[in-house]
């Protein structure tokens, strides 16, 4: 396949389920010492791939999780943030300047930070009670961080006794890596077509719902703005007609992702309206890839992680036929991170 390193890719994702032992570990002793929430902070594309294990929390148990902005929180403060909770802050390279500052002031507040790096050596894998690495790069990070959150919250859920199906949950995720290696191989020829539609036009709406609706923000927003300059309105399936529906004509491009968790029907809604009025919907499912073993609870979960991997074969072609490598930017490094 096309700049893929097919080994590369599994090892990194068999690492991010490896870490299973030692996240349910941290869990347990922090609940042990009287933990009662639990935040996501993190920034940029990180902080938004955080999102469907905050959502799969809160929706399936009464332990309270909170998703915000790092930059944010250091500015406007929490008063639900203290001794007692969990932090969780993602960054890549740890050197996030907003990642440490959010780390200096959770530390101040006196919660629990779990830090998920891919630098074991980084500053803010050094200044965390607890780091996760698994060395990843931009290429291979959403799947890994999508993973490594999940099975931070189904550890919350199993040690608070609400979730007797973790054991087999992760054993499903172990694998997922090669099925995931499958799904890039059977989606390659149609990210390809997907690739040249989106890079016919410099403007698109990206839209979802659910645990998927966080991709559809990070795709459009992370790797369409930031990597290839290419304009994108990314709004949730739920507002789509609460303004966006006006935008569409004959050709406007829509870029839905659909879900298999219960707010698929709304992603149903966008699929049933748009084509009366524009030819250009491009539809993503999740659905549509076969995951041997892996049943229909634990595909409820995950549909972000397939949509991710569909995603990247989908940008690896776009790189091509735009002659615009994912690495260039035109101010990532006057940016002070």
């Amino acid at each position: 396949m096309l700049n893929f390193d097919e080994a590369r890719f599994v090892r990194i994702q068999a690492g991010a389920v490896d870490l299973a032992h030692g996240l349910q570990s941290a869990v347990d002793k922090c609940l042990a010492n009287g933990a009662k929430s639990l935040f996501f902070l993190g920034a940029g594309g990180a902080g938004i791939l955080m999102q469907p294990a905050a959502q799969l929390l809160r929706t399936r148990s009464d332990f309270d999780v909170y998703v915000d902005w790092a930059a944010e929180i250091v500015r406007a403060g929490s008063a639900r943030l203290g001794r007692h909770s969990i932090v969780v802050i993602p960054s890549l390279s740890g050197s996030t300047i907003e990642s440490l500052s959010a780390l200096e002031y959770c530390k101040e507040a006196g919660a629990t930070v779990i830090a998920l790096t891919g630098r074991a050596d980084s500053a803010l894998a050094r200044g965390a009670d607890f780091n996760f690495s698994n060395e990843a790069a931009d290429d291979t990070s959403s799947e890994s961080f999508y993973l490594q959150s999940l099975i931070t919250v189904l550890a919350i859920m199993r040690a608070r006794g609400k979730f007797s199906e973790y054991d087999t949950v992760v054993a499903q995720l172990r694998r997922l890596p090669e099925l995931l290696l499958d799904v890039k191989r059977g989606a390659d020829q149609r990210a390809a077509r997907i690739a040249e539609t989106i890079a016919a036009d410099n403007y698109h709406i990206f839209t979802g719902a659910g645990l998927v609706w966080p991709q559809a923000h990070y795709y459009s927003m992370c790797v369409l703005e930031e990597m290839q300059w290419i304009r994108t309105r990314p709004v949730h399936a739920a507002d789509f007609f609460h303004g966006t529906l006006e935008l569409l004509q004959d050709d406007v491009s829509v870029v839905l992702l659909k879900g298999e968790d219960a707010a698929r029907p709304l992603a149903e809604r966008v699929e049933a309206f748009a084509p009366r009025y524009t030819r250009k919907l491009t539809v993503l499912d999740a659905a549509d890839y076969d995951l041997p073993g892996i049943s229909p609870m634990v595909r409820g979960m995950i549909s972000q992680v397939v949509l991710a991997t569909v995603l990247e074969r989908v940008s690896a072609h776009l790189e091509v036929l735009r002659d615009h490598p994912l690495s260039t930017r035109r101010y990532y490094k006057r940016v002070e991170y």
